[in-house]
């Protein structure tokens, strides 16, 4: 039997570990240079975490708590997720700090997360110890530390019950874009039905398939899409460390080279970093020509970052048909839809003009005044997407409006927030997701969130369009420089461009602010306020995305300090 034909038969991600244990598969972690760090088989992984389990429970945590587990790229966090399943407890990964401004904000951050999971224990990697006790500092926690600290309980007797499907698999907080991150409940069915639907619908695996990420496990695309679905589907995965593809993101080419990797996936800037970095390098031998699926999720894909992504890379064996473009969210456990395979990029460059003042998704006629959109696929079977208009009705294609969605793969709700589930979810099962777009050729395309819409002289501005317009038209400003948000005053709405500034020099600053405003003035005919920020500023998401809500918050507190 398969891990997938578990799925099918009512079964949860622990027996389809324990039917992927029976091979060879498992999981590989490697260091910031690509040296395989450890290997962990997943039928060694069932039996240490079987034995984690029982003492987690003589440590004193009960089933149905939840355990806060702060997630770097290690096997300790694997088997500590998987103990806890073995133990019908929740996991709640938790991020690194890497995505945040601070030491301080950072362990804010992580208390919130842990009193809103309510969390009996919290464990952290081995050098975040004593950052873990000091953000828990005060909290009544059962335990508090590392994987190590667990060695001295001493274990439960007996064998230990299995949560059922209807069980929390784990508790995943959104990646907090909007406001502060809730925290998305997730049972076994629907992992399992989403997994499936992932592997077998999605990437369509096929014998001889392997992947290589470095997404980070506290992301829903890293959890599930190459940590939980790859054991659904019996694959090996590769992983490098987020922190190490930053520093070195060709290295996460190099990988799927060695490895003759079929599977990986990004958002668009982990491409384009990878592009940036081998510019101007010879890049020798290397060999990607085995990719495959070229996965593209996460935040809005940008096609001309694509496109500049293949070109460099052609020559290495990168096929741009093997682009997978896909829609979902942490609400979706992962993954709506998937674009049709082995086709590439299929994008609609649209009439900007139609689209903000009258919801069109129309073909553009000028290049002037024109967007370019990717379609993102079909929903996955066994679920559905409708596009909605603010009174509720469905819309016919190229009608653009809220994006919602049904199926087995949703949410149970926000965990211990009625209201705010109340809000998302209806009775009859339909999620809003907050996402605006429209349908075409019975594939979704999304255009952007409907809480980052600005009103500008009556029309509906997407703010990614005036952050991409100065980002690729103002020199010396680089892909992620610009946050562009709107703010409600008694007098009307004034829209706000907070620019990411390296130089310190007073002509450079004003230069490049007096450039900013220029060009979204005759771009877009509506005035900016334009704020210079330091390099590295911008508040962004654990998943690395822009936090224009953060970023409003940041031009707020730097107006009242002037002020």
């Amino acid at each position: 039997m398969t891990p997938e034909i578990a799925a099918e038969r009512g079964l949860t991600i622990l027996d389809a570990l324990e039917i992927a244990g029976q091979g060879e598969e498992g999981f590989n972690f490697h260091t910031g240079r690509g040296v395989l760090s450890e290997a962990l088989p997943y039928a060694r992984l069932k039996d240490e975490a079987r034995a984690l389990a029982a003492k987690l429970l003589g440590a004193g945590v009960k089933p149905g708590d939840r355990v806060a587990l702060i997630a770097d790229t290690e096997g300790d966090f694997v088997r500590l997720f998987f103990a806890c399943g073995y133990a019908r407890i929740v996991p709640a990964p938790m991020p690194l700090p890497m995505a945040f401004g601070g030491r301080d904000a950072y362990l804010a951050h992580i208390r919130k997360m842990i009193e809103s999971a309510d969390a009996a224990a919290a464990f952290a990697p081995v050098a975040m110890r004593d950052w873990l006790l000091e953000a828990a500092d005060g909290l009544t926690l059962v335990m508090t530390g590392t994987i190590a600290d667990l060695e001295a309980a001493a274990p439960v007797e007996g064998p230990l019950t299995r949560p059922e499907l209807d069980d929390l698999a784990y508790i995943q907080f959104s990646s907090g874009s909007t406001r502060f991150p809730k925290g998305v409940s997730v049972t076994h069915r629907a992992l399992m039905a989403n997994a499936t639907a992932i592997s077998r619908h999605g990437l369509v695996v096929r014998p001889g398939d392997r992947c290589v990420s470095w997404l980070p496990f506290y992301h829903d695309m890293g959890l599930v899409g190459f940590m939980l679905a790859p054991i659904v589907a019996n694959l090996t995965v590769d992983y490098l460390a987020t922190r190490d593809f930053a520093r070195r993101p060709l290295l996460w080419l190099e990988m799927i080279g060695r490895a003759k990797a079929t599977i990986s996936y990004s958002p668009s800037f982990g491409f384009e970093l990878a592009a940036q970095r081998a510019a101007t390098l010879d890049l020798g031998d290397l060999d990607i020509s085995t990719w495959r699926c070229a996965g593209i999720g996460g935040d809005m894909i940008r096609p001309h970052v694509l496109r500049r992504f293949a070109d460099r890379f052609r020559a290495h064996g990168f096929d741009q048909r093997a682009y997978v473009a896909s829609y979902g969210m942490a609400e979706a456990t992962l993954a709506l839809t998937f674009a049709p395979l082995d086709h590439g990029l299929r994008a609609d460059m649209l009439d900007l003009d139609a689209l903000e003042n009258e919801g069109v998704a129309s073909p553009s006629t000028s290049e002037e005044r024109a967007r370019e959109f990717v379609l993102c696929g079909p929903v996955l079977p066994g679920h559905a997407i409708e596009v909605r208009s603010p009174e509720g009705e469905t819309l016919p294609e190229r009608r653009v409006g809220r994006i919602f969605a049904r199926g087995p793969s949703l949410m149970r709700d926000y965990f211990r927030e009625p209201e705010a589930t109340a809000e998302t979810l209806s009775p009859d099962g339909w999620l809003d997701t907050g996402d605006l777009g429209y349908v075409a050729d019975k594939q979704i395309v999304i255009t952007g969130r409907a809480k980052d819409l600005i009103l500008v002289n009556g029309r509906n501005v997407w703010p990614q369009d005036l952050e991409w317009a100065v980002e690729s038209g103002v020199e010396g400003l680089r892909s992620g420089d610009v946050a562009v948000f709107s703010v409600d005053h008694a007098e009307g709405e004034e829209v706000v461009a907070l620019v990411q500034a390296r130089s310190g020099a007073p002509e450079v600053r004003e230069k490049l602010t007096t450039d900013v405003a220029s060009l979204l003035r005759q771009r877009f005919g509506t005035p900016v306020v334009v704020r210079l920020v330091g390099a590295h500023a911008l508040p962004l998401t654990s998943s690395g995305k822009l936090s224009r809500a953060r970023s409003r918050e940041l031009y707020l507190s730097l107006k009242a300090e002037t002020a």
